[in-house]
Formats: structure tokens, C-alpha cells, sequence
């Protein structure tokens, strides 16, 4: 699949099958966004893959315990990325520059992980909006850690949808803002 074929195959799916997702593939994902860059190789995350479902369902609820997410209790699988300390030199960049650079990461590495699941077939949703301090409880995250995001994981029963963005022309400028 060439590049332009997967970033318009990724998509954010709502609708999932209840087909079961094998542990290769979810494996294939996590590997991708192993290999992700991290600012000074810091690599500040965990993967908590859930599938268990009585635990799986426990943490979809309180992904879509507010209105939010109602779909997902529908995927097989979902992933918390547990934010890690980072090694010294991106804690301090991160000072220095004021920037969150292990949020910056974690998103690298969800993304790469999203467009891994989209070439083998698979569909993903990256949700920022849950109850953290259920979840963290749910999953025996230490209290001392975040939880910036979670991802729903299945093979997606929704439609690929065209992409609506802005024109290119809107968002960007060449040489100066």
C-alpha cells in the first residue's frame, strides 16, 4: 500500500464487529509505535492492552461514562498509553524549551501505531476524553502517572469516509507566517 493510499485509510472508526482481534496484529501495532522517535530516545510510554472483557468493558464504560464515546464499547480491544518519566535530557529539554516533549511523543507513537492497524486491516479511534482516575484504578496504574489517551482497536464495520479538511491554501504559508 503506498503512503497517500494509508494516511486516507486511517480514520477515526466509531463502529466496530465483535470479531476478535489476534494477538499478532495487536503485537504488529504495538512494535509500530515501539519504534517511533521519542525527543532524546526517551520512549516515555506503556501499552496496557485490554482484551480481558469483563475488564475491557470496565474501561470502555469509563471511556463513555459522560456522553462521550458511546461507541466504545463496541471494540474487542482498547489501549491505554500510560505516560512514563522520561530519561534526563528530554526532562530537561522540555524545561528549557517549555514544551511537553513526552506528550509530543506519546502522540508520535499513537499515530504510528493507528497507521499500522489501518495497513493490516484494522480500524482505531484515539480518545482524549475518559474518566483517567477510573481507568488508572481499573488497570493498577500507579496514581503518580497520566493516562493522555486511549485507543479502541477492531475491525472497523463503518464505511471509509472522504476526509474533509481545510485547503491546503488555508493552513499553510511558505516562508513566513
Amino acid at each position: 500500500m503506498e503512503f497517500q493510499e494509508l494516511i486516507l485509510k486511517r480514520q477515526s472508526d466509531r463502529k466496530y464487529l465483535t470479531r476478535p482481534v489476534e494477538q499478532e496484529k495487536i503485537l504488529k501495532c504495538i512494535d509500530a509505535a515501539r519504534l517511533s522517535p521519542s525527543a532524546c530516545n526517551a520512549q516515555p510510554w506503556t501499552f496496557v492492552v485490554v482484551e480481558e472483557e469483563e475488564l475491557r468493558l470496565e474501561v470502555e464504560k469509563a471511556a463513555s461514562g459522560i456522553g462521550m464515546n458511546k461507541f466504545a464499547v463496541q471494540a474487542p480491544v482498547i489501549v491505554a498509553i500510560v505516560l512514563e518519566k522520561p530519561n534526563f535530557t528530554s526532562k530537561i529539554g522540555s524545561v528549557i524549551k517549555d514544551k511537553e516533549y513526552p506528550l509530543i511523543d506519546i502522540g508520535i507513537a499513537a499515530n504510528q501505531f493507528c497507521l499500522q492497524a489501518a495497513e493490516i486491516g484494522l480500524g482505531t479511534c484515539i480518545l482524549g476524553w475518559f474518566d483517567e482516575k477510573k481507568i488508572k484504578k481499573l488497570l493498577n496504574v500507579p496514581s503518580s502517572k497520566r493516562i493522555p489517551i486511549l485507543i479502541t482497536l477492531g475491525y472497523s464495520d463503518a464505511r471509509l469516509r472522504e476526509k474533509t479538511r481545510k485547503p491546503i491554501d488555508k493552513m499553510y504559508k511558505q516562508n513566513k507566517y
